[in-house]
């Protein structure tokens, strides 16, 4: 008789033989091994259309629409014209049935209206409702609108202002406004690079991590900024938070990648010149020496990383910074549109302080750089603080509530990147054998300049 392990070892090699002839018949029959695939992908979809035209049956229409839809008005924006004097409110149907408009109101007085271009909205369509109304500037208004099943919605303007119109006076009026705000503050800011540059290493780190907390408060500002519009101005249908979240991912992955091979492709390129400044006939027997063809050129090597990196992380942070602006501008545009500010001059001197502290950000990694050309300086101002420009513009003549949450978004997205960059530049090894150097380099200066850097950016902050 067999023992039970032969029997065992029997079974199993059964097995093996059914799995080898399986094997050998995919092998064998591929074009059939393929269409099993194509017809397990494309099931799910067969499944999922059958189930969306089941919901569409009479029978459960019938029980899904049984409830009775609630309209839902979203006024986006409204302006205060004259010549005629009027009050015109842009509105979108964000509900989910057809609307007609019925009346409109103005501080719950009821004014005779024209509707461009109808009564009637389908969903997600919009209008616009023109109240004839003599307004007085800075005094607050309510405009409601009603539709036929006697809803009401309406929004509060804190300051009636004029409509900017983009003549030559509003357009040089927006351009000193962001030249105020966004250049002037971050050329000043760019004058401490002779500081800094003399500073050590501690100092140097020091300042490094105050330029990640000014940065991280300026992202987390422009998330706020971005989610107190995506309330106010934008319609729920819209789902305005995600919308924010999303964009600010997609920015940080895409700038982050694109930080990254510039970076490395800039450090090829230098390698490479360093390498063919070295003879490939050159002996390397005496690599001990100091003064040897490869010792110089993996100096040479270091050097380069040491002076691509910093470049490249002060690149991104002005593009970062220009980003941040540019959705800064849209917000003053859009806050004199909508009559929420009155520009002052105390308002603008708040500005200069707070944003002076972006140049200050964008000359830090750079400090122990070798060599710094000024106009290469002067060009990363201008990319940090020029943005402000076309953003009043754009925010004052042609405001979006959609576009500038997605602008201030993408702003965030880009200074977290830097954050993350200066973040392991600073917490780089000073020695590749000495693993300990990145533990080191988290001490209390880096401790203490994020800690001021935020205070700083925070204190500034209540003078906008």
């Amino acid at each position: 008789m067999r023992s039970k392990g032969q029997r065992e070892k029997e079974e199993r090699i059964e097995e093996n033989i059914d799995d080898d002839n399986k094997e050998q018949e995919v092998h064998e029959n591929p074009s059939h091994s393929k269409r099993l695939v194509i017809v397990a992908a494309i099931i799910p979809f067969i499944v999922l259309a059958v189930m969306i035209f089941l919901l569409f049956s009479p029978t459960l229409q019938s029980f899904i629409n049984s409830g009775i839809p609630l309209p839902e008005i979203a006024i986006e924006k409204i302006e205060f014209r004259e010549n005629p004097s009027q009050i015109i409110a842009f509105i979108r149907n964000a509900g989910p049935t057809e609307i007609t408009i019925a009346q409109a109101d103005v501080n719950d007085r009821i004014h005779a209206a024209a509707i461009e271009p109808g009564k009637t909205l389908s969903r997600l369509s919009d209008a616009k409702v023109i109240i004839p109304f003599f307004w007085n500037p800075a005094e607050p208004y309510e405009v409601g609108i009603t539709t036929d099943d006697g809803t009401r919605f309406s929004k509060t303007i804190e300051a009636a202002a004029l409509a900017p119109n983009p003549d030559s006076q509003q357009i040089i009026f927006f351009a000193v406004i962001g030249v105020y705000v966004g250049i002037i503050p971050v050329m000043i800011g760019l004058l401490w690079y002779p500081f800094i540059r003399s500073m050590s290493r501690n100092k140097y780190n020091f300042f490094l991590s105050l330029t990640a907390g000014l940065l991280v408060f300026l992202g987390i500002d422009a998330l706020i900024e971005s989610n107190e519009i995506a309330a106010d101005n934008v319609s729920s249908i819209f789902n305005g938070q995600v919308l924010i979240f999303i964009v600010t991912t997609i920015s940080f992955i895409a700038l982050l990648y694109t930080s990254e091979r510039l970076t490395q492709r800039a450090i090829k390129k230098s390698m490479s010149s360093a390498a063919e400044t070295t003879s490939p006939y050159t002996s390397y027997s005496n690599s001990g020496d100091i003064n040897s063809p490869r010792i110089r050129l993996q100096a040479t090597q270091l050097q380069m990383q040491e002076l691509v990196k910093p470049l490249a992380i002060s690149l991104m942070i002005a593009i970062g910074i220009g980003l941040h602006n540019f959705g800064e501008g849209l917000a003053i545009g859009a806050a004199v549109l909508l009559g929420e500010i009155a520009l002052s001059t105390f308002l603008i001197v708040g500005f200069t302080l707070h944003n002076t502290t972006e140049g200050l950000a964008i000359v830090a990694p750079l400090a122990k750089s070798r060599k710094l050309m000024l106009r290469r300086l002067v060009l990363m101002g201008v990319i940090a603080g020029a943005p402000t420009i076309a953003g009043a513009w754009i925010g004052g003549f042609l405001y979006s509530p959609i576009a500038t949450i997605i602008f201030l978004s993408i702003g965030a997205g880009a200074i977290f990147q830097v954050v993350y960059s200066i973040g392991s530049w600073v917490l780089r090894p000073t020695n590749d054998n000495d693993k300990k150097s990145r533990i080191v380099s988290v001490n209390k200066f880096t401790i203490a300049g994020f800690a001021i850097g935020m205070v700083i950016m925070y204190v500034t902050g209540l003078l906008v």
